[in-house]
């Protein structure tokens, strides 16, 4: 009678195995397994007959799928990310008008061009002998003026004449909407654009044949004051920039403790003003939260996030009963760019305005002079 052999459960891989063993070579697979030397059975030993064994054929890994790229955000227009990967090539200046000349200086409305549209500005230039590398250049920005009303020439006359006079061309923006450049007046501080049309601005008076490209500061009022804080953490070019009332509070800041009550914007641009404010504290604070909810958002669109960052000294100006924009706005960006390391200077006027009416020789008369220490022999 034969014998039975019980055999145990072979797997895939001791089929394999024991057909390499019985063929004396080599059965190709994922992992080949050698031909080892087979010892001869002893002499009593039952032959044990097995089936012919078969090649188990090599399973095909079943392929892992790449992962799916989680997009990322897109950062908000107003980033100062956003800003920064953007591009501001500005245009050859184009003379359109003219003007009167000043006491020492020569007077232009002249046009750029800030994404495909045509913005007219108040050009500047100073007579005499120009300096070996050119003249300094100031990009001069206006506070808030109900578009409709603005007008290239009026305004800030006063303001403008103690640069120009002072041996600086002069150029100073008038933003999209406003006067007679093309485009929407959207508002400074819910979308880019003014930011954009002034960098634009800078990089279209750096062109003009009497400018000095590697010398130029940025001066702002107001809602001004708010577009050059960004610009200087934007563009590490500018190098100084001095702010008079500015609107420079984080955007929690401004969210919370500005727009309202008795900080309201003031004067006959007042109900304009604060519709406008309304409109993107609503906006923002419906479409990402409250800043307690998402502080990464809030941070991301201020320029207070980033004074590490500024591109070179800040002079402040700010008058004590100024009733559009508070004093501790600039009170407290001296001490943030303090804390991170900058250079800054502080300056209140007690009793007065937001113009700083009362104290206006004195002011512009230390702006000048900061200007001519970092920008003119900086």
């Amino acid at each position: 009678m034969a014998r039975v052999v019980l055999l145990p459960l072979l797997t895939a891989a001791s089929l394999v195995a024991l057909a390499a063993c019985a063929s004396g070579g080599q059965v190709g697979t994922a992992g080949s397994v050698a031909a080892q030397p087979r010892s001869a059975a002893p002499p009593d030993a039952t032959a044990v007959v097995l089936p012919t064994a078969r090649a188990v054929p090599t399973a095909i890994p079943t392929p892992i799928p790449e992962p799916t790229p989680v997009p990322t955000a897109t950062p908000h227009s107003l980033s100062i990310a956003a800003m920064r990967a953007r591009e501001y090539p500005g245009s050859d200046l184009v003379v359109e008008q003219t003007l009167a000349p000043g006491i020492n200086y020569n007077r232009y409305i002249v046009s750029y061009r800030s994404e495909n549209l045509k913005i007219y500005a108040l050009l500047t230039v100073p007579r005499g002998q120009k300096p070996p590398t050119g003249w300094p250049v100031i990009v001069f920005n206006h506070g808030y003026i109900p578009p409709a009303q603005y007008r290239t020439t009026e305004r800030y006359i006063a303001y403008t004449d103690a640069f120009s006079r002072n041996g600086y061309i002069l150029i100073r923006p008038d933003y999209r909407g406003h006067g007679s450049s093309e485009g929407d007046a959207r508002g400074g501080y819910s979308t880019p654009d003014y930011v954009v049309d002034v960098l634009n601005a800078l990089a279209s008076v750096r062109r003009w044949p009497d400018a000095d490209p590697n010398r130029v500061g940025m001066w702002g009022h107001s809602m001004g004051g708010f577009v050059t804080l960004r610009a200087m953490v934007i563009d590490p070019t500018i190098k100084a920039g001095v702010i008079w009332g500015g609107v420079v509070g984080s955007f929690p800041d401004m969210l919370f403790n500005w727009g309202r009550g008795p900080t309201a914007p003031a004067g006959p641009s007042a109900p304009a003003a604060a519709s406008q404010s309304r409109s993107w504290r609503n906006q923002f604070v419906a479409e990402y939260g409250p800043p307690e909810e998402n502080p990464a958002f809030w941070a991301s669109i201020s320029a207070n996030s980033y004074l590490m960052d500024l591109s070179g000294p800040v002079q402040l100006h700010h008058g004590e009963a100024d009733s559009s924009v508070p004093v501790r706005m600039s009170v407290t960006l001296d001490q943030q760019i303090r804390e991170g390391g900058g250079a800054v200077e502080l300056f209140t006027y007690p009793g007065d305005d937001h113009d700083i009416s009362r104290n206006l020789f004195t002011a512009l008369s230390r702006s000048v002079a900061f200007f001519d220490a970092h920008v003119k022999r900086g």
